[in-house]
């Protein structure tokens, strides 16, 4: 029965948008990132990004990372600013040992900004975090 089953809570692992330089094409970029600030690692990460609004919706992007070490992070994406006018979600899915977990983390629109930077967990940078 759907009271039986016991869906456990997703903690210590955060999504992050970062405006950072590139050096390839000397411009200012905005990246995601997954990170994850537990003391195990994930295995088998699935991440489901898309973005909406009333009137536009984004085409689906999936990603896997095979495994995320303990106290690590990694990159998503480039993220284009015109999503930003957009509610972005990413649905995270990963196994830790043999327990699976699901999460959905969402930006909604105009969030992402210069003026919403804060600290970034293990990253030592700043960025739009959601936890």
């Amino acid at each position: 029965m759907k009271k039986d089953i016991k869906i456990p809570k997703v903690e210590g692992v955060y999504i992050a948008v970062v405006n950072e330089y590139n050096n390839i094409y000397k411009s200012q970029d905005w990246n995601a990132y997954i990170i994850n600030d537990k003391n195990v690692d994930l295995e088998m990460v699935l991440i489901v990004t898309s973005g909406y609004s009333e009137e536009k919706t984004t085409s689906v992007f999936r990603k896997k990372i095979d495994k995320l070490p303990k106290k690590s992070y990694a990159k998503i994406e480039l993220m284009q600013e015109d999503l930003f006018a957009l509610n972005n979600t990413f649905k995270v899915s990963f196994f830790e040992g043999n327990t699976m977990f699901d999460k959905t983390y969402l930006f909604r629109k105009n969030t992402i900004n210069l003026k919403a930077l804060q600290s970034v967990p293990l990253m030592d940078v700043k960025g739009v975090l959601v936890k």
